[in-house]
């Protein structure tokens, strides 16, 4: 071990660092016991704990509990599995790409002109088009005044608007299982994750009070409907029930991410009371106009609004005008409202297809599956490895759900199953293999 060297909390840490930063402590490196460095550095014990929390608060390092406290190492954040070579993709969660838009027909007739610096970082019709599909669904359940801002896409809004209220170590309560983004997003800035079950009706009202009364969560990711991976949407009652909750925390901030609003069949069903202090609805455009759109139009309250401004100001400055442009462009066309509407209505059949052939083969997915994926739980972590194998040997790869779990070491086992492209056929080809493969 390096010499570590100081007399005050902050030199002892600034010691550390600079032995971090050098190369002679590697992630994952344990420091030594506090009263060891004390002893060695002859200083209160006090001094070193308090060198040592600064040093976790800074994610420089990690508290292990009775293991001590080491370096801090770069997150494992886990990804999802490609489909190999031959196998028939129910595992990507993809859109179809037959349902989306020409992107590049859309900006050469986009009304765009080249945007200079000093100009607005929102583009005038995107902006009309946002408070269209915005302001109305927050609007109505009394929240207060509105701001529209707009960033890279949804993870960008989430870790936007996180890194605006929150510090690191404070703890966010995420449904579990999650949106492996929202898991990476909420690890990579240092916070605590605090599950909250899923169930057929999304989060669960007793978890949300846990995670915020007894683990004290300082903000809520919830997604409204097409919950991925599971499907589930939330319901009106569910969402009275957890803005019940909430209400008793207007502190909390709320996150809702709308990822699949235009072509959901589910109903919005606000989660957020008018209490809530620091909110934001996250509508991106990824899953309906491309992928490559990476566009998120987000309605927030005032302060939390302008703080993400000034975010993307002092760092990428705006998001891209001619991605804005092309957005606007498609979100007020009437060929891509039609669109939209067919893509909304093949996504509920694809959806009601797979779920009516696995239920005829005594296969429950969870819920009513909104979205372009569904779940199917099994009994543990051996139900599913054989499970997948059996699929991946019968042609299919589908997602083990662990890979969605919040906390790695108690997942919830099942499967996600894309039904984005899936057609009568296949569907029934696929419940066949699949009751196959859990007997």
């Amino acid at each position: 071990m390096p010499p570590i060297s100081g007399s005050t909390a902050s030199a002892i840490a600034d010691s550390v660092r600079d032995l971090v930063s050098r190369g002679d402590l590697a992630p994952g490196a344990l420091l030594p016991p506090i009263r060891t460095l004390a002893t060695e550095l002859q200083v209160n014990r006090n001094t070193v704990a308090a060198a040592y929390r600064q040093l976790v608060s800074a994610g420089v390092a990690q508290a292990g509990g009775r293991r001590g406290t080491a370096i801090a190492e770069i997150p494992d954040l886990g990804a999802e599995q490609t489909p190999g070579s031959g196998l028939v993709d129910l595992a990507s969660g993809n859109p179809d790409p037959r349902l989306l838009p020409d992107p590049l027909a859309a900006i050469r007739r986009a009304r765009y002109h080249p945007t200079m610096y000093g100009a607005p970082a929102v583009e005038d019709r995107l902006m009309t088009v946002a408070e269209r599909l915005l302001t109305p669904d927050v609007g109505a359940c009394g929240t207060g005044a509105v701001q529209i801002v707009v960033t890279h896409g949804a993870v960008d809004a989430v870790e936007r608007v996180l890194s605006t209220c929150l510090a690191r170590g404070d703890a966010v309560a995420v449904e579990d299982p999650c949106f492996l983004a929202s898991i990476g997003t909420v690890r990579l800035n240092g916070y605590q994750r605090v599950p909250v079950p899923v169930d057929e009706s999304g989060m669960t009202v007793a978890g949300l009070r846990n995670a915020i009364a007894n683990r004290g969560a300082r903000a809520v990711i919830v997604t409204p409907r097409a919950h991925n991976p599971t499907g589930v949407s939330i319901d009106h009652r569910r969402a009275a029930a957890l803005r019940a909750v909430l209400a008793d925390y207007p502190e909390v901030l709320v996150i809702e991410d709308d990822y699949f609003s235009l072509v959901s069949s589910a109903p919005y069903c606000r989660v957020t009371p008018p209490s809530t202090n620091n909110w934001a609805l996250v509508r991106s455009v990824a899953k309906f106009l491309g992928p490559d759109l990476r566009v998120a139009m987000v309605a927030a309250n005032p302060q939390t609004a302008q703080l993400i401004g000034a975010r993307l100001r002092a760092g990428k400055t705006w998001v891209s005008h001619l991605l804005q442009a092309a957005a606007a462009h498609l979100l007020t066309d009437p060929g891509t409202a039609a669109q939209l509407g067919r893509a909304r209505r093949s996504y509920a059949r694809r959806s009601l297809i797979l779920a009516e052939a696995l239920v005829a083969k005594g296969i429950s997915p969870l819920g009513s599956p909104d979205g372009l994926n569904l779940w199917v739980d099994l009994a543990d972590a051996q139900a599913v490895d054989a499970t997948v194998g059996r699929l991946t040997r019968a042609g299919w790869a589908v997602q083990p759900g662990d890979i969605f779990a919040v906390d790695p070491y108690r997942p919830r086992y099942g499967i996600r199953i894309t039904s984005s492209t899936v057609t009568s056929r296949m569907a029934t080809r696929f419940a066949t293999d699949l009751a196959s493969a859990v007997t």
